[in-house]
């Protein structure tokens, strides 16, 4: 019988994982293997999916709740989607989710997760556990049993067994972000948790401890829900109430104050892939130590990791080095610097670089990629999106598909055309290009002048207009 909800928390950037990582196309909507598999936030919703959880609950930014409803549609998921007009941090967000779940069960078990963490292991039978504590008014924060002694994270320090209540411990200490000696020290006495950000709690026991401890923000998010408005079956929150909520993350604002806190160890393999670091210690490696995409020539290279997006990479002679490429920018650290990122990402901000907000995702023109002399340009569609294509030759354009799966609108029909597939467009004309696939559709468009169109297969008497009607000659498509 389903009995808990699964809210997943969908916000900030995470920019220790640029370039991957966008303040537009954030991490957790990226695919978590970097090629065709689903994204961090996809693959939360799927972990949590049977006869024990409801649909999801996901709270985000109001600017990326078509970008959700879209990865939701992907796998088949109906989640209730509550957008944020500001960040106000975990604790509203989590409050929000919760005055909304009330609204039609009263009885709402919440299962509050980050949506950008990677988990290996039966977490979900220490949550079936958890649940049913929380029935009887405790607060389940899911500890993970350290492997090392990582500074980046907080802990849970162990209070002894509730008896009675077989898996669940008190709460003695939180221990945020120790340093080194500390962790060292944490690890070897043993009782410490890694705070997974993880908790399952009921939904009224929430509201009424904001009520107890945050009275202001209760009144406030609640205000923000009554005014919000419903747009594609998801609620925006009204922003002016809600920006005046308390700034503060759930467990400082609650779990640390409340005395219904609990701990339910979980021995399962996590991480929530907050550099590249991390990214490294959870991929496939092979003998050298080294995590590689296929384009990626390694020669006495150790313990390194190497994504490109299509074009080859070799490294040589390397250890420790972490190398990103991605259409338009490319990121070289290594492991002891990899936390530094954030840092570029904080220059790159400031000097108002489009590398740190968006992604290469649309047709661009010649001159963004290239010099206008050279007639050629290096076209980046990512999956799930549109591109547009020019013909800027004196006689066009010709644009071969290299990689990935392109769809024109041809006689009102969508058509694919496949690597290795080209399709013509006439001079002045602009094309409308889907990605109809899961990896980036990358397009090669050259210029045409006149002695190269006499080659061509003559095109009088084709329609003009944005991608209608098509005459095929074997393996290209003419488009006007």
């Amino acid at each position: 019988m389903k009995s808990i909800h699964p809210v997943i928390l969908s916000g900030g950037m995470g920019s220790r994982l640029w370039p991957l990582s966008r303040v537009k196309q954030p991490k957790q909507f990226q695919p978590i293997d970097g090629a065709n598999g689903p994204s961090f936030l996809q693959a939360t919703a799927l972990r949590h999916r049977g006869d024990m959880f409801h649909e999801p609950t996901i709270v985000a930014n109001a600017a990326q709740v078509e970008l959700i409803s879209e990865q939701m549609l992907e796998i088949g998921c109906h989640a209730r989607i509550i957008g944020e007009p500001v960040g106000r941090n975990t604790g509203p967000a989590v409050l929000a989710a919760a005055l909304r779940l009330l609204e039609t069960d009263p009885e709402a078990i919440m299962l509050i997760l980050p949506s950008d963490h990677v988990v290996n292991g039966d977490l979900n039978g220490v949550i079936g556990r958890a649940g049913a504590a929380a029935r009887d008014g405790h607060i389940v924060l899911i500890g993970i049993v350290p492997r090392y002694p990582e500074t980046g994270f907080g802990y849970i320090t162990d209070g002894g067994e509730l008896e009675g209540r077989p898996g669940l411990h008190r709460v003695k200490a939180f221990v945020e972000k120790p340093e080194l000696e500390v962790a060292t020290r944490l690890l070897s006495e043993g009782g410490s948790y890694w705070a997974a950000g993880i908790s399952v709690v009921r939904a009224d026991l929430i509201v009424s401890e904001f009520g107890r401890l945050e009275p202001a923000t209760l009144a406030a998010v609640r205000q923000s829900l009554d005014q919000g408005r419903e747009v594609g079956g998801a609620i925006l929150l009204a922003e002016l109430p809600f920006s005046t909520a308390l700034d503060e993350p759930t467990e400082r604002a609650i779990f640390e104050r409340s005395p219904h806190v609990s701990l339910a160890p979980a021995s399962v393999a996590w991480s929530d892939v907050g550099a590249w670091t991390a990214v490294h210690s959870i991929g496939e490696k092979n003998a050298a130590g080294n995590v590689l995409s296929s384009e990626v020539l390694a020669i006495n290279t150790r313990n390194s990791l190497v994504r490109g997006c299509g074009k080859l990479i070799a490294v040589v002679g390397m250890d420790d080095v972490i190398v990103v490429d991605t259409p338009d920018a490319l990121l070289v650290t290594n492991h002891s610097n990899a936390q530094l990122v954030k840092n570029a990402v904080n220059q790159l901000l400031k000097t108002g670089r489009r590398e740190v907000e968006t992604h290469l995702r649309t047709g661009l023109s010649q001159t963004d990629l290239q010099p206008a002399t050279t007639g050629v340009a290096r076209i980046v569609i990512e999956s799930g999106n549109l591109g547009t294509v020019t013909g800027t030759g004196q006689a066009g354009s010709v644009v071969t598909v290299a990689t990935g799966t392109a769809v024109l609108k041809i006689a009102g029909e969508p058509v694919g055309a496949k690597a290795g597939e080209i399709f013509f467009v006439r001079p002045g004309e602009t094309a409308t290009i889907a990605n109809g696939g899961t990896e980036s559709l990358i397009l090669v468009s050259v210029d045409i002048e006149p002695s190269a169109a006499k080659q061509q297969p003559a095109l009088d008497g084709l329609p003009t207009g944005e991608l209608v009607d098509a005459l095929q000659v074997g393996r290209r498509r003419f488009v006007a």
